[in-house]
């Protein structure tokens, strides 16, 4: 006998720039940094397994929770086993999204937030947000697969992480703003690899470009900051490099990097998605040069529950 659902939409992020900051404790760890969300996110749906259906269902893992399944394709993801774990929780976990994997969106926070949110529900948990918040977080930072995309995503809009960590150690600011997004994707860049290794010069241009938006947090100066941070940590890959040259090319900007219109962000701002082989524009800038993007906007809030049949996730619109 199955037991109860839920589902919850998280936004996707991406990360302009970043500084590591490394803990023993995972729920003080994290990053400072800025990004965007997404409209274009991750739809996760947990039903709950009663103890019955557990025994019998061969898919069921021994530890902590049971299948998994990404658009309908078996998966693994450790911070869902991880979050559900935490939670006590034994549950078929599904996960619908158009956003691709490993390319810089933050799908593997966006699961593991997106979990947290739908188990607590489904399971009748209790636990607040910031709780389910601080699980998910702890989860990615232990599994070394993000640092500050979970508290991105928990906001929404287009956050700064000041202070690293999960609520309770972090601090977040916003810019208060709203704009298109497109995106293109030209492959996998290993989080877990560049985490991994020295992120000595990585952490700081993160910093450098951090106290560059703080004096002046508009859209226009994350961007620039943005590609900037690319250069500096030794992240640009050659396609990213080429399309924001083509972006550039044909973009209308100022001699302040703005756009001619007075808009916030013209078409000729574009930059690297941290971590992933993905670049991405602000309103039409990829379109104009000559790019095939997937089209969507920053999310106004953060992760939620909805309800069955809601339209939770763009479709990639060209418009």
């Amino acid at each position: 006998m199955n037991g109860k659902r839920a589902t919850a939409f998280v936004p996707g992020h991406v990360t302009a720039f970043f500084s590591a900051h490394p803990a023993a404790d995972p729920a003080v760890a994290g990053s400072r940094g800025a990004g965007l969300t997404l409209s274009d996110g991750v739809d996760v749906t947990v039903e709950t397994i009663d103890d019955a259906s557990a025994a019998s269902d061969a898919s069921a893992t021994a530890d902590a929770s049971a299948a998994l399944t990404l658009d309908g394709e078996p998966a693994s993801i450790g911070a869902v086993a991880d979050v559900l774990a935490a939670l006590g929780v034994r549950a078929r976990v599904e996960l619908e999204t158009d956003l691709p994997l490993g390319a810089g969106f933050g799908v593997s926070g966006a699961a593991a937030l997106g979990t947290a949110i739908a188990a607590n529900a489904a399971a009748d948990r209790g636990r607040s947000e910031n709780e389910l918040v601080r699980i998910a977080h702890e989860a990615e930072v232990e599994r070394g697969t993000g640092l500050g995309d979970v508290v991105a995503q928990a906001r929404g809009g287009v956050p700064i992480r000041l202070e690293p960590g999960a609520p309770g150690h972090g601090e977040l600011d916003a810019i208060p703003t709203h704009a298109r997004v497109e995106y293109v994707t030209f492959g996998e860049l290993s989080t877990e690899d560049v985490l991994a290794g020295d992120t000595a010069a990585l952490t700081a241009a993160g910093e450098r470009a951090l106290s560059r938006l703080r004096a002046d947090p508009r859209l226009s100066t994350l961007m620039d900051a943005s590609r900037e941070f690319a250069e500096r940590a030794d992240l640009l890959v050659p396609e990213v490099a080429e399309a924001i040259e083509a972006v550039d090319r044909v973009g209308d900007r100022d001699p302040d990097g703005g756009a001619v219109d007075g808009s916030e962000g013209g078409g000729g701002s574009a930059a690297m998605a941290m971590l992933g082989r993905t670049v991405f524009a602000l309103e039409t800038g990829l379109s104009d040069a000559g790019y095939d993007p997937a089209v969507c906007h920053t999310h106004p809030a953060g992760a939620r529950l909805v309800e069955n049949g809601d339209n939770r996730h763009s479709d990639n619109r060209r418009d």
